[in-house]
């Protein structure tokens, strides 16, 4: 007869495979892995944007940097939105909202990464740097995360760290606000941050009641006036996106991709204000994953300075 007493399952081996495993994923989903990521990238294009020659030690100090100072802005956010998150959906499994990871464990994640990532920018890049980081991690924790259930004013409040990334990338590589070149990539992160951010606000608007957050610009939701909102900003973005082009940053090859990329991204943003629906808005989004680091590598690529 087979023991099936539940009180000897004590004693079965547990796989510390398994359980490393799911405490890795687990962190990778804390700190938003996929995310992190592609703000990093944006930081990394821009620093070889500026660059006349390539340092590739001081590129991989700006990636282990910007990550690390990413990484602790989006453990804040959790630790901050932990209560919320068991509301929505899509932020119910999470590791805080599950039990999986203790708030002592968030805390000190969050803290080592962002001291961590601060210090490698301020000693490795340059102190600039190391400040620009600094005030990302704030913006982004101390007031945007916040105001995200008090207004939709949260949205431009957060494109200000959202586009700090291309902007720390330029002065990494080389230490210098004064001109207008780091101000012009800053600007097109800044712009693109609005029809991105509202086209993922609409998809995901019914969740985002269930916490009580009103992310899209008009007080009706998935409206004609969010719609508008979105064309207006997405044909703002074209032009907007145009200026490192014009001002000698790069080539007429780079031109010609940006505004066919404006073109084809307007075209979605045109269909969403047409029908108001969701499948628009779901292209539209997935168009916004594009047009970025479509851009940044056509500036990149066709660099004239």
């Amino acid at each position: 007869m087979s023991d099936t007493n539940p009180a000897n399952t004590q004693d079965l081996p547990v796989d510390n495979t398994l359980v490393s495993a799911s405490k890795l994923s687990d962190l990778f989903m804390f700190v938003k892995l996929r995310l992190a990521t592609l703000v990093v990238m944006s930081a990394a294009f821009c620093f070889m944007l500026a660059s006349d020659v390539i340092d590739y030690s001081k590129l991989t100090f700006l990636i282990v940097g910007g990550f690390l100072v990413t990484a602790s802005s989006n453990g804040f956010n959790q630790i901050i939105e932990r209560n919320l998150d068991k509301l929505m959906s899509r932020t119910a499994n999470r590791p805080l909202p599950t039990g999986r990871m203790s708030l002592t464990e968030a805390y000190t994640i969050s803290i080592v990464f962002g001291i961590a990532g601060i210090a490698i920018l301020w000693y490795f890049m340059n102190p600039l740097s190391g400040l620009l980081g600094t005030l990302a991690l704030f913006l982004y924790t101390v007031v945007y995360t916040p105001l995200k259930k008090k207004t939709p004013f949260a949205v431009f409040v957060g494109a200000f760290p959202g586009a700090i990334p291309p902007l720390l990338g330029w002065i990494a590589a080389t230490n210098n606000l004064s001109e207008i070149e780091p101000w012009l990539v800053f600007s097109v992160q800044f712009m693109w941050q609005f029809p991105h951010f509202w086209a993922i606000a609409w998809v995901l608007d019914d969740d985002y009641k269930k916490a009580g957050f009103q992310m899209l610009p008009s007080p009706g939701g998935r409206d004609k006036s969010s719609a508008f909102q979105v064309l207006v900003y997405t044909l703002f973005l074209v032009p907007i996106s145009l200026m490192p082009v014009f001002f000698g940053i790069s080539g007429s090859v780079s031109a010609v991709i940006i505004t066919l990329c404006g073109i084809l991204f307007s075209l979605q943003a045109i269909h969403l204000f047409k029908t108001c629906s969701l499948k628009a808005a779901q292209q539209l989004m997935f168009g916004s994953f594009a047009y970025l680091p479509l851009v940044q590598l056509a500036l990149l690529f066709d660099k004239t300075i």
